[in-house]
């Protein structure tokens, strides 16, 4: 099936799931289908040329006989509007030319095209990795605040215990320590007392 101008201009590609754009190979086999019909256009141009100089070089074989008889007049002059043909033919070879150029324009602009909606979803996914690694260490940030926040009211509140428990500790052995030493002056006062008292008051 010849591709044609319209067949271009109309050719819709699917797009795919996960991403946005055009199935990349689906745009591959377009140009490739493309660049067919190119090829096959630039030969019907070199066939269309090689007709037009067979016609240029037929027109001018005829020429001589007409010069040397005399009397062929006429058959000159309607052969004179021979050539109209090639105009026709020029037309035609420029058609196609036309029709190429348009062809490779619109190629070149799909590939453009592709390409800039490439760069845009490549711009749009590095903006979105670095707005979500910002929004990832501002969050780390934020818990690490909190936790040295924590850590920090556990060390005071640990600190507070170690010093209550050590004014504990100092107020009992001052407690203790006094006790003991009061028990030891009342032994040292029951001694003396049973020492000092007379034989007779034992009753012996």
């Amino acid at each position: 099936m010849a591709l044609t101008p319209d067949d271009v201009v109309t050719k819709q590609f699917q797009h795919v799931r996960f991403k946005e754009g055009f199935d990349p190979d689906e745009v591959d086999d377009f140009l490739d289908e493309i660049v067919v019909e190119w090829r096959k256009t630039i030969a019907e141009n070199e066939e269309l040329k090689a007709k037009l100089a067979a016609l240029e070089s037929g027109e001018a074989a005829p020429a001589t006989p007409a010069a040397e008889a005399p009397k062929a007049e006429e058959p000159v002059v309607s052969e004179v509007p021979a050539p109209a043909p090639a105009p026709a033919a020029v037309e035609s070879d420029a058609a196609p030319a036309a029709q190429s150029a348009g062809i490779i324009e619109l190629a070149q602009r799909l590939h453009d095209e592709h390409v800039a909606e490439g760069k845009a979803q490549r711009d749009q996914l590095v903006s979105e990795a670095q707005a979500q690694a910002a929004s990832i260490v501002a969050e780390a940030e934020k818990q690490g605040r909190e936790e040295r926040a924590r850590l920090e009211k556990e060390r005071t509140t640990l600190e507070g215990r170690i010093t209550e428990l050590r004014n504990f500790e100092r107020d009992y052995r001052s407690q203790l320590r006094s006790y003991i030493e009061g028990q030891l002056r009342d032994l040292d006062t029951a001694g003396s007392s049973s020492g000092s008292t007379p034989v007779s008051a034992i009753g012996l």
